[in-house]
């Protein structure tokens, strides 16, 4: 019924137009030309005056009223450490072109009506005015002068790249459509080369994975950053024109294929401090969703965000990103939850040209793993048993004789029983069942004295050092599956003293 009354509505309003229309006319005919052109004249110039007033009124009236909503303003205070400047910048941009919008628009207005068609006005012509060229050209350009200068000190302030002995974070943003791939340093602190011509489904980036620096290198699904710490991002894009854009922080860089660009920034404020001061304003005590009266408020609900800010496509809508800023301890353990994304996704598959090799960036994972479950051992209560896993110590099949690549984790052991002098051992090995029983026994036995051999040739006193083989008698798991019999042949020690 209401889409039929609204139609019904819209016709009525037509037919009243085109009949004003007729009478419009019929009036013009009736009265002459030349006096209807006179009073539609004055009514312009009436109505120019009339718009001109309101509009500038509702210009100020409007950006009054939003202004706790617009950067720069209100709780909106740049959360970066250089975006003080840009503000400034901005704010005084304003000022001087506020006053030539104002005063153009008055002008303008102000002309339409003070010179309205008059019988017996006749046009003046002036073909020039030196004094009126001079304002208007020297004026504009003093003001330019002025702003082009405090742009380009503005830029150089902000522009210049990190120094070699500067303590920063560098991060990469990758744009694509439709979406951001984000990569981060391992514990090296260095990006990974990267070729386009080795970007697959598996690898995104082209990542050249015999590069050692791109072992360790993360891709997360969210930007996390801690605060007051200098981050470089390394900005590029794999098909179209992106923008990588972070309003709050006043970050704006072009992501150009082919040509990385930068921007170098400092988080002043953390999610939670950007929170607290929009919970101060009125405009964010309310309901996030209309329809959810109780819900979270909307300065709840804040985040700081990466937009692209160019039109890359149909899907450009989906570029956005949430950012969190953090202390530097959440920093931290956000960072120690992330993996890297060669082992956990290219680690001895088909794309993985270091297949079968021991890695610098595994050796020293294996040593982080290690020293984790040394000192969680050590620190457990003494009413409870100290076993070790030796994970990384290998023998071959159905021999007592260990892998090569062994040693390192056999080395982690050595080293925590130098630094810890009072620390004694049971070094066990254990089978599956598979074979023979005494066979098993006997294999354990060995297996174990070869690692206290080992020990023992790296300068650990034999008298802190047990060897003993327990076969198949002490099983993790059922042997009931290759990978549970995988699980029970296993290397360990126990902490008899501390």
């Amino acid at each position: 019924m209401t889409p039929l009354l609204i139609l019904i509505c819209l016709v009525l309003i037509t037919i009243v137009v085109i009949q004003i229309g007729k009478v419009t006319e019929l009036a013009s005919s009736i009265r002459g030309e030349e006096d209807t052109q006179i009073e539609v004249n004055r009514w312009s110039g009436i109505l120019s005056l009339i718009f001109v007033a309101v509009f500038l009124i509702g210009c100020v009236y409007s950006a009054a009223y939003y202004k706790n909503y617009m950067l720069g303003y209100g709780p909106h205070d740049s959360a970066s450490a250089h975006g003080s400047s840009i503000d400034f910048l901005f704010d005084v941009t304003l000022f001087f072109t506020g006053i030539v919008f104002v005063i153009t628009h008055i002008a303008l207005f102000w002309f339409a009506y003070k010179y309205q068609g008059k019988k017996d006005r006749k046009a003046e012509f002036i073909s020039h005015n030196n004094k009126l060229e001079v304002i208007w050209t020297l004026v504009p350009a003093i003001v330019m002068t002025l702003l082009v200068i405090s742009g380009l000190d503005a830029w150089n302030e902000i522009m210049p790249d990190v120094g070699d002995d500067e303590d920063y974070i560098e991060i990469e943003a990758t744009g694509v459509q439709f979406n951001w791939l984000l990569r981060y340093p391992g514990p090296d602190n260095l990006l990974g080369t990267r070729d386009f011509k080795k970007i697959t489904g598996v690898n995104p980036l082209g990542q050249d994975w015999t590069d050692p620096k791109n072992h360790d290198d993360l891709q997360p699904n969210e930007i996390v950053l801690p605060v007051g710490k200098k981050v470089r991002v390394r900005i590029t894009a794999r098909d179209v024109l992106h923008n990588f854009y972070l309003p709050h922080f006043r970050v704006k860089m072009d992501a150009v294929p082919g040509i990385p660009t930068y921007f170098i920034f400092t988080p002043t404020k953390t999610t939670a401090e950007y929170r607290q001061e929009l919970s101060n304003y009125a405009e964010y005590q309310v309901p996030a969703d209309p329809e959810d009266p109780e819900g979270p408020q909307r300065w709840e609900t804040f985040e700081y965000e990466l937009a692209c800010a160019e039109l890359c496509g149909k899907g450009h809508f989906s570029m956005r990103r949430v950012v969190r800023i953090v202390s530097e301890a959440e920093y931290e353990a956000w960072l120690s939850q992330q993996g890297s994304y060669y082992l956990d996704n290219i680690r001895n598959g088909d794309e993985d040209p270091l297949k079968g090799q021991l890695l610098d960036v595994e050796i020293t994972q294996h040593k982080a793993e290690f020293t984790s479950a040394l000192k969680q051992a050590l620190s457990a209560p003494d009413t409870v048993e100290k076993v070790v896993p030796l994970n990384y110590v290998q023998f071959e099949t159905g021999a007592a004789q260990l892998t090569p690549d062994s040693r390192y984790e056999l080395e982690n052991l050595a080293d925590a029983m130098k630094d810890n002098r009072n620390l004694r051992i049971e070094i066990s090995g254990h089978t599956d069942n598979v074979g023979d029983a005494a066979n098993n026994m006997t294999l354990s036995q060995a297996r174990a004295s070869v690692v206290a051999d080992y020990l023992l040739s790296q300068g650990i006193e034999a008298s802190r050092l047990t060897a003993r083989g327990y076969g198949q008698t002490r099983p993790l798991v059922s042997n009931d599956t290759d990978e549970n019999r995988a699980k029970n042949r296993r290397t360990e020690f126990r902490i008899l003293s501390k």
